[in-house]
């Protein structure tokens, strides 16, 4: 197994309260992106997938019910306890650094909602994109599902509350240059938290110099989980198809 370094999002996403907080994601939406792509990319049944940074293998799940052999791989020991429970032939769950490649190769690597850029250091994302392109076989596409930081700076929410499970969840988000954060506070019984969500706030032109620099070419962009066009001032998402 391999040794998992501490940060800001090890600890959160291994909390339980990353999954209560995030309990209403949108499964159907999650069903029509994948229906959409797996369509767009043209993968035959026989494709191995990897869904790296899959969480609790929301994704994967789909995904091996349409018939494609699939890895879900995430840093989170929890997530992939969790995740496990739901392997069968054709779908397993891994625990994986996605800043290294894995000797296995595969026919498409999605990562996909938001899971990019919480790295430390710059020079990780880098790195990421480095090992997605040398896991991929030969013909392989990889795809990065980003948010579009036009987009959330036009529509930062800077505070809101949630109550979740009869716990109330105090969201505040700030945005500068380099990052977007978000700080969650709540208590839960006497003990209070907080954790924080730190995401690289990059536009398309930061990941092509990336990708230049890691010898990958991008092959289309879309704006949203109806693959319609990317506007860099309108769409919600930066999803990039590349090889």
């Amino acid at each position: 197994m391999q040794e998992i370094p501490e940060s800001w999002y090890t600890s959160w996403f291994n909390s339980p309260y990353y999954h209560i907080l995030y309990k209403d994601r949108d499964y159907s939406e999650a069903a029509v992106f994948m229906d959409n792509l797996t369509e767009a990319l043209a993968l035959p049944k026989t494709a191995h997938i990897l869904d790296l940074a899959c969480g609790r293998g929301r994704h994967s799940i789909y995904l091996a019910g349409l018939g494609y052999q699939v890895t879900g791989a995430d840093l989170s020991p929890k997530n992939i306890e969790a995740a496990k429970l739901h392997e069968r032939p054709g779908l397993r769950f891994v625990i994986h650094d996605m800043c290294l490649p894995f000797q296995q190769k595969f026919d498409a690597i999605f990562n996909l909602f938001t899971s990019f850029g919480y790295f430390e250091g710059a020079n990780d994302n880098l790195r990421a994109i480095r090992a997605i392109k040398q896991s991929l076989a030969p013909g392989g596409v990889g795809v990065i599902d980003f948010l579009n930081v036009n987009y959330v700076a036009q529509h930062l929410v800077s505070s809101e509350q949630k109550i979740i499970e009869s716990i109330t969840f105090d969201i505040q988000r700030e945005m500068d240059a380099k990052f977007i954060t978000k700080t969650i506070t709540f208590k839960d019984g006497e003990k209070s938290y907080q954790f924080d969500e730190r995401v690289a706030a990059m536009d398309l032109n930061q990941f092509k110099a990336y990708f230049e620099l890691a010898g990958v070419k991008l092959l289309q962009t879309y704006g949203n989980y109806q693959l319609d066009a990317f506007d860099p001032n309108s769409s919600e998402r930066l999803i990039m198809i590349f090889k």
